[in-house]
């Protein structure tokens, strides 16, 4: 263990988390209603009767009219119909603004729209089918009463979707299961830039935090941290994330389970997060965590296909049952063997240009050695090598990439190539703090030289005990 003890960002480093947004897609002003002649206050509907009900429930409040973002202002308005977490728009007057923008939101989100609209008539046709909370006007205002439900009714809405698992509200997603919508990330817009300046800040903080020792010392900053942003539901989701990937760089696993617990469902639902759940499963390995872990994977699977990502962590939840069988002397260890192998070839089949489950395919049949699984060997390498190569190989500048020529060089025993990207992986992660990968490589090293046995497993030991040194120094 390292002697380098290193200090814990201060609290005055760390700033307020933002919030989820809800966007507020209004008429300002007064307007009168076509019908009626009603002239409606919509300036005070917004203040007594939506902002209330969408900062109570935590979350950042926007209106169109109040965006300081500067620029063409369509430009920010599309912006965040697109990005928004939630919208709250305003159909009383039959506003063709609103009308149109409630189109976009639509079709690019396919939950998290709230139409509002006073009983002055029913809305158009088109959207009479939409599930839209009915507030009531004395002489184009609010009643207290009036304002009452309407902050009630709105907050119930955001509730249901913070903490539950929700439905589509858009009749497009309602319409069509295969439905793309619209993505649009927050780099194409100057919109999110307070958001920006935030992660920069934060993401900063969280480095600092995982790069305190010893590591229990980093566990209790990122801790720390996580009490800072509060309540974690209604927090942006990217924040949210990177204390995720922060609780795995320092190996907190029973802090990602938890921290997934306490997420809002939409955020729980993403792909990528249902993989990390899975990880951090794997690696607690509390009773039940490794079924649960499969469970989840082979629900993505299911759900969303095979990806190199998913089949790479059901090859590893397999990969460690096997050793532990083996360690166990359970018949089901060779079993599990080529369980693992079988999913690891799986994920660099379906994604030919991700070494990584090929390399962990090519160690595992290293591990069986026997005739069969060695042709299988030779016909794999040649293009795993390929994949790593077309990802800088040598010269790449990512830990996997390098680590994955390390274990190439042993598997074709090109030890120079080994030593040549060890230092240069070694480097990766000691600027990321992340020892659990160096531990990831040491062991696919050590069992590649306990399989080559004292002849040429001997370099192999001698790049292991590198690796290990490097561990020791990390954490």
């Amino acid at each position: 263990m390292s002697n380098n003890t290193i200090v814990a960002p201060s609290a005055s480093e760390q700033t307020a988390a933002p919030r989820q947004t809800c966007f507020v897609d209004m008429p300002f002003g007064t307007k009168p209603d076509p019908k009626t002649g009603t002239q409606v206050h919509f300036d005070l509907i917004y203040a007594q009767g939506i902002e209330p009900a969408i900062t109570g429930s935590g979350l950042e409040c926007i209106r169109g009219d109040q965006e300081q973002t500067g620029g063409l202002i369509h430009t920010a308005m599309f912006a965040r119909l697109l990005i928004a977490e939630f919208v709250v728009a305003d159909m009383t007057t039959a506003n063709p603004n609103v009308f149109y923008e409630l189109g976009v939101r639509h079709a690019a989100r396919p939950y998290t729209t709230i139409p509002i609209f006073a009983t002055l008539g029913a809305p158009p046709f088109d959207v009479n089918g939409v599930r839209a909370i009915p507030y009531d006007l004395v002489e184009g205002r609010l009643t207290p009463e009036s304002a009452e439900r309407l902050v009630g009714a709105i907050k119930a809405r955001i509730q249901a979707a913070l903490k539950t698992p929700v439905s589509p509200d858009s009749p497009l997603f309602q319409l069509f299961d295969q439905y793309p919508g619209i993505t649009m990330s927050h780099e194409v817009t100057d919109v999110f830039r307070d958001r920006v300046t935030y992660a920069a800040r934060f993401r900063t903080s969280l480095a600092k935090a995982r790069a305190v020792r010893p590591m229990s010392g980093a566990v209790a900053e990122l801790k720390r941290i996580e009490a800072e942003v509060g309540d974690i539901v209604t927090a942006e989701n990217g924040v949210v994330m990177d204390l995720l990937l922060s609780y795995r760089a320092v190996e907190a696993y029973p802090e990602m389970v938890a921290l997934d617990d306490r997420m809002s469902p939409a955020l729980k639902a993403a792909v990528v997060t249902r993989q990390q759940l899975a990880f951090a499963l794997n690696r607690r390995k509390s009773p039940g965590d490794r079924d649960r872990a499969v469970a989840l994977l082979e629900d993505l699977r299911a759900s969303h296909g095979d990806s190199a990502e998913t089949l790479g962590l059901l090859g590893r939840i397999y990969k460690d049952l096997w050793q532990e069988a083996k360690q166990r002397n359970d018949i089901a260890a060779d079993g599990f063997l080529e369980l693992a192998i079988e999913t690891y070839a799986r994920g660099f089949e379906v994604e030919p240009l991700d070494y990584y489950p090929g390399i962990n395919a090519l160690t595992l049949l290293i591990v069986k050695g026997d005739r069969e699984a060695m042709d299988r060997h030779a016909r794999l390498a040649p293009v795993v090598t390929f994949a790593a190569v077309r990802r800088g190989g040598e010269k790449a500048a990512d830990y996997w990439t390098l680590a994955t020529m390390v274990e190439l060089g042993c598997h074709n025993c090109d030890f120079g190539l080994a030593r040549r990207c060890l230092p240069r992986a070694v480097a990766q992660v000691q600027k990321s703090s992340e020892s659990w990968m160096l531990k990831t490589t040491s062991d696919n090293l050590r069992l590649i030289a306990d399989r080559y046995g004292a002849e040429k497993g001997a370099p192999i030991g001698e790049l292991l005990a590198l690796f290990e040194k490097a561990i020791e120094q990390v954490e």
